[in-house]
């Protein structure tokens, strides 16, 4: 039985030498070391890339309540499983919203790791030049507002400082992740972990841009606020979204890690 700093290891490692990891044991009843590697094998598959959401939300569905109050929805569990992501990232995404109002560092403190390239989509150019994330230092930003710039491909990414990057639509009300992905592709960022907030997950969920969805499940109940996702109506639900899950207990709170690539259809509701 491997503990969970072993395997934790193995898959920082793996993840450096671009690696996949082998495949975990079958067993019922999992030790904490082999739900970790069940959890973080997919995100290890060698040299190719892929995008991951996630969100922490109440038992009904809130990321935030009616006042934006957020911080922290999760438990300590729950953030601790936010690191190990952001770790295992070569970039990890926020909309300028998250930035303002979470205000959060984006950098990996509570696991060994790497620290991902910190990525704010802010169209209408709203976070301050004194903001943290421009300022701090902790690690390389990349400041995506509006502007018809191409960067340069294979450009390789800074190890520190901020890029401001003028590549996004102005007419445009909503992100496209399209753009924002082949624009973190220029720069050679190819494991993109979209952290928030809900409207930036749901906008790549709804262009079909995320492999996988991690959403934590705190047992709360808040009544009222903002909802986890935003996404175009569906009027039956066999037109809904079923995705193959996982669900693992992480302690203070219940995760689904949720495969959008293939299909949970024996859930799929009959009509």
């Amino acid at each position: 039985m491997q503990s969970i700093e072993t395997v934790w290891g193995k898959i920082l490692e793996a993840r450096a030498r671009g690696q996949s990891l082998p495949e975990p044991s079958t067993d019922s009843e999992p030790s904490p070391g082999e739900q970790l590697l069940r959890v973080f094998r997919p995100l290890c598959p060698g040299e190719n890339g892929w995008v991951i959401g996630q969100l922490g939300q109440s038992l009904d569905g809130r990321i935030a309540t009616a006042s934006g109050a957020s911080r922290y929805i999760n438990g300590d569990d729950g953030l601790t499983h936010l690191h190990r992501l952001r770790a295992v990232a070569d970039a990890v995404v926020v909309g300028a919203g998250t930035a303002l109002e979470d205000n959060p560092r984006l950098t990996v403190r509570r696991v060994a790791g790497y620290q991902p390239v910190r990525v704010v989509v802010d169209r209408r150019d709203r976070l301050p030049g004194d903001h943290h994330l421009l300022t701090d230092g902790d690690a390389p930003t990349l400041h995506l507002v509006a502007g018809d710039a191409i960067p340069e491909c294979d450009r390789p990414c800074p190890e520190a400082g901020v890029i401001r990057v003028p590549c996004l639509d102005p007419e445009r009300e909503t992100i496209d992740p399209d753009r924002v992905l082949a624009v973190l592709a220029c720069f050679g960022l190819g494991r993109v972990f979209v952290e928030g907030g809900g409207r930036t997950v749901s906008a790549f969920l709804a262009a079909g841009r995320l492999d996988r969805l991690h959403v934590m499940v705190a047992p709360m109940i808040i009544g009222s606020g903002y909802p986890a996702f935003t996404l175009p109506e569906v009027d039956r639900l066999s037109d809904a979204i079923w995705p193959e899950a996982q669900v693992v207990n992480l302690g203070s709170d219940v995760l689904f890690d949720l495969n959008l690539r293939r299909s949970g259809a024996s859930h799929r509701a009959q009509e």
